[in-house]
């Protein structure tokens, strides 16, 4: 089980995804360099390399949810 510590919420938009803010710089609505078929193979268990375009910093992605993307360290403090 990933701990919530290791989630971020993200949203779909016109086939765009979305995150509120990112994690690390805090950046307001950042597009993700994410397809949604992406999304699907993430959750069948195939590990991603997500780099956020706002400052380049990297997660892991380890799962997703219909709501959130989970990571394999921690992202919330």
């Amino acid at each position: 089980m990933i701990p919530f510590a290791n989630t971020w919420p993200y949203d779909i938009i016109m086939k765009d995804i979305y995150v509120a803010e990112c994690p690390f710089c805090h950046s307001p609505n950042v597009l993700l360099p994410l397809k949604i078929h992406e999304l699907t193979s993430i959750h069948e268990g195939k590990k991603k390399l997500l780099v956020f375009p706002c400052c380049h910093n990297k997660l892991t992605l380890v799962d997703t949810d219909r709501d959130y993307l989970l990571a394999d360290t921690v992202i919330r403090k």
